[in-house]
């Protein structure tokens, strides 16, 4: 399964931008988000289209 991580703006929210990654690296990205305090939103990438 994929993902798309998109990486938010602190002040307003809005997507800055974005990538599609396997399952198996969203843990890692979610980790490094954590450490640095960066707002991060995961969803399932639409594979169809792609």
């Amino acid at each position: 399964m994929r993902f798309e991580i998109m990486r938010l703006d602190d002040v307003d929210g809005t997507a800055l931008d974005s990538t599609v990654v396997d399952a198996a690296s969203v843990n890692r990205i979610v980790q490094q988000a954590a450490s640095i305090g960066q707002r991060i939103y995961i969803r399932p990438a639409d594979t169809a289209n792609r």
